[in-house]
């Protein structure tokens, strides 16, 4: 075969392939432009979302911001309708954020107890990320430590004590102040022990660890 059967033999083949090609492009054409339209949509429809997004989180970003500056300014009822407001219809992150500073505002008021029904509601809602929900807790249980009883605190944050729990220090040192200003000094050793025993326990929780068991020791009440 030469070189002009080759050359011949090529030009049918891309005859036969454009044939197909255009045969293709008739029969499937309304699906093909379908696609890329569905294709132009979906990435308009992204870039919009985004957009939507970034606007509503700045939004919500401004309220948070204006209402903490109105709690800075002693304006801690108009802060909390603000907050209020904003934990229903904010948007991201804000809602929880808002609701953590309004219980925290309640806190400042002297209302306890809504405090810590905020705090508990919060350490108890499955939609709330989880570090915030151990923060939401502790935040309730040192509230607790003057409002409630040992027994009422236990219940509530000992889960949080247990080897395995990033915050275990913190609960224990919560659990172990509880029983002490209860009167229950071994059970607040134990806890107070625990966090000594903690490799991984803060220089400031061990600190204040040792005053209490100090005290303990002081009281003669136990050996």
């Amino acid at each position: 075969m030469n070189n002009s059967d080759d050359s011949f033999i090529r030009e049918v083949n891309e005859e036969l392939r454009s044939e197909q090609i255009q045969n293709v492009w008739k029969r499937f054409r309304p699906l093909i432009i379908g696609v890329a339209v569905l294709i132009v949509l979906g990435v308009a429809g992204g870039a919009l979302f985004e957009w939507w997004q970034a606007r509503e989180s700045s939004a919500s970003g401004d309220r948070f911001i204006n209402a903490v500056k109105n709690a800075s300014a002693d304006k801690s009822d108009q802060a909390m309708k603000e907050l209020e407001a904003l934990s229903k219809d904010g948007f991201g992150a804000y809602p929880v954020l808002a609701r953590m500073r309004l219980a925290t505002l309640k806190a400042d008021k002297g209302d306890a107890k809504g405090a810590i029904a905020d705090f508990n509601a919060l350490g108890q809602d499955a939609a709330v990320p989880g570090p915030v929900r151990n923060a939401a807790k502790l935040r309730a249980a040192w509230l607790m430590v003057d409002n409630s009883s040992y027994g009422e605190l236990a219940s509530a944050v000992e889960e949080l004590a247990a080897a395995s729990s990033p915050v275990r220090n913190s609960a224990r040192e919560v659990l172990g102040l509880s029983a002490f200003k209860a009167g229950n000094y071994a059970k607040s050793r134990e806890w107070l022990q625990l966090v000594l025993n903690d490799a991984d326990a803060s220089g400031g929780a061990k600190t204040r660890a040792r005053t209490v068991l100090a005290l303990i020791t002081a009281s003669g009440k136990l050996s």
